[in-house]
C-alpha cells in the first residue's frame, strides 16, 4: 500500500514500488480513515476484493489515510522470503515485520487530523495543493507520534522511487520540492531493530504523502 488512487469516484489502495500496481491480499489493510474539510471523520467502508482493496467513504473526503500490515517475513535457508515469523521457518535468517501507511490530500485548505493512527507519517506543514511545481513543501516526519531525524525523503516516488530529495533534521523537518503538476507522491521508509522477539529482528515502516500539485506559476 504505497498510495491511494481515485478511480471512477472510488478510492483504490495501490501496492507496488514506484509506478507499479501489484495485486495484494486485501485483508492486510488494517485500517482506513476519511476526513472532511474541517477534519471531522467520515465513515468509510473497506471493500476487500480478490487482488486489492477499495475504500468507499460515505461522502467525498478531503483527506484519506490508510494503514497496511504486511505481516512478518523471514528469509529461509534457500534465501527465499516466507510470510511467517522466524520461529516458524527452519534455519531462517533475516526477519522483519513490515507496515505501510499512506496519507492522501484531495482538497485545498483541508484541516489535517492528528494522524495518531499512523505509526509513520509525513505531515505537510503547508497546503501541498497550493505550493506549486518547483517550490519547496515543508514537511515533518513522525514515528510513533514523535519527530524523526535522519529520515530520507523520496520526492517523486512514482517516477523516481530510488532518488532521495531531502533528509529530516533533529526536529523531523525537511523541505521537499514539488515535482509534478499532476500526481505527487512523497515517500520514506525506515528499518528499526527489534529486541527480544522470537519472530522478528526488525520492524520495517513505509509511508507516503499523495496529492495533486498546482500548475507552475511565474
Amino acid at each position: 500500500m504505497d498510495r491511494t488512487a481515485a478511480r471512477q469516484y472510488r478510492i483504490e489502495v495501490v501496492y507496488g514500488h514506484g509506478a507499479e500496481d501489484n495485486a495484494f491480499k486485501a485483508q492486510k489493510v488494517s485500517g482506513a480513515w476519511a476526513y472532511d474539510q474541517q477534519g471531522k471523520m467520515i465513515p468509510v467502508t473497506v471493500q476487500r476484493l480478490e487482488d486489492h482493496a477499495r475504500l468507499v467513504p460515505l461522502k467525498p473526503p478531503a483527506v484519506m489515510t490508510v494503514a497496511l500490515d504486511n505481516g512478518m517475513w523471514t528469509r529461509n535457508a534457500e534465501k527465499k522470503w516466507i510470510n511467517e515469523g522466524r520461529s516458524k521457518v527452519p534455519n531462517g535468517t533475516d526477519s522483519i515485520h513490515t507496515f505501510k501507511y499512506s496519507v492522501a490530500i484531495y482538497a485545498e485548505d483541508a484541516h489535517l487530523p492528528s494522524f495518531s493512527k499512523l505509526n509513520f507519517v509525513i505531515v505537510p506543514q503547508a497546503d501541498p495543493l497550493k505550493v506549486g511545481v518547483g517550490k519547496p513543501l515543508p514537511v515533518r516526519v513522525l514515528i510513533d507520534g514523535k519527530p524523526a531525524a535522519g529520515i530520507k525523503l523520496i520526492g517523486d516516488y512514482r517516477s523516481a522511487p530510488d532518488v532521495v530529495s531531502a533528509e529530516t533534521d533533529a526536529q523531523g523537518l525537511a523541505s521537499v520540492i514539488v515535482r509534478n503538476e499532476g500526481l505527487n507522491i512523497i515517500a520514506a521508509e525506515v528499518t528499526q531493530p527489534v529486541k527480544d522477539n522470537v519472530d522478528i529482528a526488525e520492524r520495517g515502516l513505509f509511508t507516503s504523502l499523495t496529492f495533486v500539485g498546482e500548475a507552475h506559476h511565474d
